[in-house]
This record gives structure tokens, sequence and C-alpha cells, in this order.
């Protein structure tokens, strides 16, 4: 029997539960068993934290940056040396696979790498004859932040680190579904040298902390990774409120393109991991693949059969590699849409599922219309259509064909034709030769149309959270 944790608020360096005593149960996809007692954060607890934030904000931003560098860094060599701990609670709490858990090296990286960056600069000018100009970057103060439960580690350092590293404080809601890692995470707060509500970490349903946080009017800055309806209320809360700044990473319907010339063995491997792992339960999955038509069934037969060798499972077992879906509301949401796929188009791979264990195999289906649900609509589920099509521009129609443009890939020799093709893509990302979640540090990470708005890297991040400000001086006797 698993011990039930009791998960609470972390605010001020401290934890307490929620104001209103008021917890939710956590229980494991896998098993069913209840592993966690979570305090759900109410809207006084929201304005606790984030006057938290504030009161902690003059002293953290008058630091040096070598200052607030110290406890990043020591929060990303514990974090470092915590892997097995953390992989073990994503795995109880969402059914995360611990084999090929890199989520800590990432975080690691991100917490020594902000450690070190956080030297914002501005620019002077003599252009203006009679003034020397010049702009600053400063922290905004309050940041929030809302992390989805996929990933819930790798979020929380990419968005946390940029953020505090700039000098701003932070409030970040965890996901109902994956509070764990980032409770954890925050016992290490302390420890590492943060001062008292630099960071704050709750736990909730967005219906109230979220949509608290998004309406609050101390925020000035909201960082949110999840899916596009959410993002649109999000939005729509910050324009009711103080115009907050927003940052999103949405929902994603990854288009990946396989032209005859391809390396058909290495398309099949890349685009295969790509739409099952984490059971598919990734924005950047490419759940669309088109395939020229002369090379249909044989890239199909042998997608079957990469697909069918998935080890399901255990999520604590390291040598499975495809999990539960999250919990039950997810995996009755991808039986929905594997229903509606056989209803429009041709089912060529259909595992058995586990209800019990909330585990769904592989499926693939072929020859579905380009205006089916199953073709619009993000499954986050291991579930992926193999269309064909005959000439390149029909194909980059039907990729662009969409409201999502997150990642997308394409797989040929021809370099021409690479280019080409890519730059007519729609998408924030593009992977020639290999498909999501390939990516690199130093590249900007985001998408097009309804799949967010800004970018996040280690070059990028730290300019969301910071004010640009002019300032003329005056000054007698300088000339243009």
């Amino acid at each position: 029997m698993q011990e039930v944790q009791n998960v609470e608020l972390f605010i001020n360096n401290k934890f307490v539960p929620a104001s209103t005593k008021e917890t939710f149960e956590l229980s494991s996809p896998y098993t069913g068993e209840v592993v966690a007692k979570v305090a759900e954060a109410s809207v006084d607890d929201v304005n606790t934290a984030v006057l938290a934030a504030q009161a902690s904000f003059p002293a953290w931003s008058a630091m040096s940056p070598l200052e607030r560098g110290r406890p990043l860094k020591k929060l990303g060599e514990k974090i470092l040396a915590e892997t097995q701990t953390l992989a073990g609670l994503e795995a109880l709490s969402m059914g995360r696979p611990v084999g090929g858990y890199f989520d800590a090296t990432y975080a690691s990286v991100h917490f020594n790498y902000f450690g070190e960056a956080g030297y914002a600069q501005g620019h002077t000018s003599l252009n203006t004859p009679g003034f020397l100009n010049m702009s600053l970057k400063q922290p905004f103060g309050v940041v929030g932040v809302i992390i989805p439960w996929n990933a819930p580690l790798v979020f929380f350092s990419k968005k946390i680190a940029p953020a505090v590293a700039a000098g701003n404080c932070v409030v970040l809601k965890s996901s109902e579904k994956a509070p764990m890692t980032s409770w954890k995470v925050a016992q290490w707060i302390e420890e590492c040298g943060f001062p008292p509500g630099v960071i704050n970490v709750i736990c909730g349903h967005g219906q109230t902390s979220g949509n608290a946080m998004s309406m609050h009017m101390k925020i000035r800055v909201i960082s949110f990774t999840g899916s596009t309806a959410t993002g649109r209320a999000i939005q729509i809360a910050s324009a009711k409120s103080n115009l907050k700044k927003v940052v999103f990473e949405l929902g994603g319907k990854g288009p990946a393109i396989v032209f005859d010339d391809a390396d058909i063995d290495a398309a099949v491997a890349a685009t295969e991991f790509s739409i099952n792992y984490n059971s598919g339960q990734t924005c950047m999955a490419n759940s669309r693949i088109y395939v020229q038509e002369s090379i249909k069934k044989k890239f199909t037969e042998a997608f079957k059969r990469a697909s069918s060798c998935r080890s399901l499972g255990d999520p604590s077992d390291p040598k499975v590699n495809h999990g539960p879906q999250a919990d039950g509301a997810q995996y009755n949401t991808v039986l929905k849409y594997i229903e509606l796929g056989k209803k429009s188009g041709s089912l060529v791979l259909d595992g058995t599922n586990e209800e019990a264990k909330h585990i769904v195999h592989p499926v693939v289906f072929t020859d579905q219309p380009e205006d089916a649900q199953i073709m619009k609509e993000e499954v986050f589920g291991p579930v992926v259509v193999i269309n064909t099509f005959t000439e390149e521009q029909d194909v980059i129609d039907k990729a662009n064909d969409t409201e999502y443009g997150l990642y997308a890939a394409l797989f040929t020799k021809d370099l021409e034709r690479a280019m080409r093709v890519s730059k007519k893509l729609e998408s924030g990302m593009v992977g020639v030769n290999c498909a999501s979640p390939t990516g690199s540090w130093d590249l900007p990470f985001g998408g097009y149309k309804g799949s967010g708005t800004g970018r996040e890297s280690l070059l990028e991040s730290m300019d969301h959270f910071l004010e640009n400000k002019s300032i003329y001086f005056k000054v007698s006797g300088i000339g243009g």
C-alpha cells in the first residue's frame, strides 16, 4: 500500500494548508490507489501568495545577478541529485514511465544556466543631438506561472528559472493532475537559499486558483502551458483585469510529411516515437502523418510493427516505455476520439485497451477525411492518422489546414525541397529528417496561430519577464 502524501501550499517559504482546509484526492492512474491528499488553493490563498511575492520583490530585484544566481544553481544541483525520487513521483501521480525520464536533467540545465545568465542589458544612444539616451530592462514584479500535467518539472524549470533570474518573484500553480514534483521541489527552495516569497507554489483546480491568478491586479505576467481553450480564457481574464502580459505554449496537431525519397526506416522510428512517447500526451506529437502515395503500404506496415513493439504496463518499471493516460478523464477522452475515427476512416491498428489501468494501446488510422474531428482536434493520446498525398503543394496545404502550428516534421533527402517546404509550413518549429520532441536549447520554442504566443528557450525566455524602459537625458554640449 502506497503511503498517502499530504501535499500542502508553499507560501513565503512555509508549507501551509489551504485557508479553507479543503483538499482533493489524487489517485494513481495505473493502480487506482489514492497517493495524495492535495490542498485546494482558494482565492484567499492566491492573494496571500501574491502578497508574499510582492513583499519579497524589492529586496530580490535589488540583488546582483550573481547573488540571485547562487540559489538557482543550488536548486539545479539538488534536482539532478534527486532524479529517481522525482521520476517515481511522476510515475505514481500521472503514469509517466521512469524509463527515459529526462525532466530532472532538463530542469537542472535551466536552473544552472539562468543562475549565470541573469545579466539583463539595455543600450545607450547619442543619436539625438543634445541628449544622452538609454534603455533599461527591469523585472515586472510578481509573475504568475501555470504549468501542465504532462511534464511538470520541465515547465516548472523553464518558467521559474528565467523569471526569478530576471529579478521577479513568482506564484506557480501546478496542475491538479500532477502536483507532486512541484511540491517536492518546493521542499528544497529554502534549503537552497531563496528568501521567503521569491518562489511560491500552490496547487488546485484552474477554475478557482488559476482564474484568480489570471484576474489578479498585482500579477503583471502570466506564463502558461496547456490547452488552447484555457489559454483563451486566461487572455480574456488578462484583458478584463490589468492587461497583464501573457506568454502561451498551447496545443498542437502536428503534421509529419514523408516524401518517397526519404529513409523510411528512420522516418518510421522518429514519427512512431513522437506520437507514442508519454502515451501520446505531448503537445508536439505528430498526430497527422502524410506519406507519398507510392510508399503508403511500406510505411504503414512498418509503422504498425514499430507501434506494436511498445512495452506497456507499470510506469514504475524501468523496462516499460508506455504507461497509462494521466487519469480516467483523459483515458475516456482518447477513447471518444478513437470511436469518432472508426466512423470517419479506416482503423488499421487497435490494441486492447486496459480500462482498469487506463492504458490505451497505440492506435493507427488511415484514409481519414481532412475535415474529420480526429484530423482537426487534439487527442492527446497514442492515436495517429496516416494519410497520403501526391503533390508537394497539396500536402503543404493539408499540413497547414489547422488552427494549430506548433511542430511540423518532414522527411526527404532533397535539401532544396526541405528548405522550400520548411519555409511554407505554418509552424513555430520544423524538424527535417527528425520529429518532435527533437529540439535545441538555444532556439526558440513556441508555435504559430492557436499554438501560442511568445517563445521560450535559454536565449529567449528571460525577455518575457523584463520591461523595457527608455530614459532621455538632456545634456547641453552633446552633438549628434
